[in-house]
C-alpha cells in the first residue's frame, strides 16, 4: 500500500467495525480514515480500543457534525458529540477531525458562516488544545443537507476566518472555476485531500467510482496538488451504488492499488 494512501470506512459503508478490521488485515490495509458512527455502534470507548489494537494508522475521522445552524438550542448537543469525538481522535492517534458544516437551511451564506463560527469555536478551542487539527468539508451542491460549502474555493476562506483547515473533495471541486489557483493558494491549509471519481452524466449522488472509471483528471489535479506542497494523505471514500455491486472486497483494493500508481507515477 502506498504510504500517502487512505482508506476511508465510509468506501465500506454498510459493514461494521469488526467486519472493517478483518478486511483490513486480509487485504493489507495500513492507513485508513476512521468513521466515527461506526466507533459509537461498536460503543465510543470499546470501538477506539478495538480500532487502536489494530495497528493501523489513522489518517482521519470522519462523521463530526453536522451542525443544525439555524438551531442554536440544539448546538450544546451537538458540541459534546464533537467533544466525544475528539476524545476518540485522540484515543486511536488521528491526525486529524472532518467535519462538514451542517445545513444553512433559510439561513443567508454570510449568516451560517457566523452561524458555524459561534457553533463550532468552543470545540475548535478543544480540539487545538489536545493537537487535534480539524479539516473543514466542503461538499456537492446536491448535499444541502450536510453542508452550505460548496466550492474549495470557500471552504478556504471560512477556514481561514475559523484558525482550521480543510478537506478537499476532489468529487465536489474537480470541474471548479481557478482550481490551480486556488489549491495554490490554500494548500497550507490541507488537512487531507478525499479521492474517488465521477462519470459526466451521473445525476445522483452519492454515485462514486474507482479512481480511473470516471472522467476525473486526477494526474492533473493531484500533481497540482502535490506540486503546491501538500505532504499529506490521499484518502479514498468510495460510496454508492457502482461500488456496492462491485463488492467492497473488490473495489477498495483495487482504488488502493490505482491511487498508488497514480501517486507514484506522479513521483510522491
Amino acid at each position: 500500500m502506498h504510504p500517502r494512501v487512505s482508506l476511508s470506512a465510509i468506501s465500506s459503508f454498510s459493514w461494521t467495525l469488526d467486519e472493517d478490521l478483518a478486511f483490513y488485515e486480509r487485504a493489507g490495509i495500513t492507513c485508513i480514515g476512521a468513521s466515527l458512527a461506526k466507533l459509537e455502534a461498536a460503543g465510543l470507548e470499546e470501538g477506539a480500543r478495538r480500532l487502536r489494537d489494530a495497528g493501523v494508522r489513522v489518517s482521519n475521522l470522519i462523521g463530526i457534525g453536522p451542525f443544525q445552524l439555524d438551531n442554536p438550542g440544539q448546538w450544546p448537543s451537538q458540541r459534546d458529540r464533537v467533544r466525544r469525538a475528539v476524545d476518540a481522535a485522540e484515543a486511536v492517534g488521528a491526525e486529524c477531525m472532518i467535519l462538514t458544516t451542517g445545513p444553512a437551511r433559510q439561513l443567508p451564506w454570510e449568516e451560517a458562516a457566523d452561524a458555524l463560527e459561534a457553533a463550532l469555536t468552543p470545540v475548535i478551542e478543544d480540539a487545538h488544545s489536545r493537537g487535534i487539527p480539524f479539516g473543514l468539508e466542503h461538499t456537492n451542491s446536491l448535499r444541502a443537507d450536510v453542508g452550505f460549502i460548496h466550492s474549495l474555493h470557500d471552504c478556504v476562506d471560512v477556514a481561514r476566518r475559523l484558525g482550521i483547515g480543510v478537506c478537499v473533495e476532489t468529487n465536489a471541486c474537480w470541474a471548479e472555476r481557478g482550481l490551480a489557483d486556488t489549491i495554490r493558494a490554500g494548500v497550507d491549509t490541507f488537512r487531507v485531500v478525499q479521492v474517488s471519481d465521477y462519470a459526466i452524466g451521473t445525476t445522483s449522488t452519492p454515485n462514486r467510482l474507482v479512481p480511473g472509471d470516471g472522467d476525473i483528471p486526477f494526474d492533473r489535479i493531484l500533481g497540482q496538488i502535490l506540486t503546491a506542497g501538500y505532504a499529506g494523505c490521499f484518502d479514498l471514500e468510495l460510496i454508492g451504488p457502482k461500488i456496492d455491486k462491485e463488492g467492497y472486497d473488490q473495489a477498495c483494493p483495487r482504488s488502493v492499488d490505482t491511487l498508488g500508481k497514480i501517486l507514484s507515477n506522479l513521483g510522491a
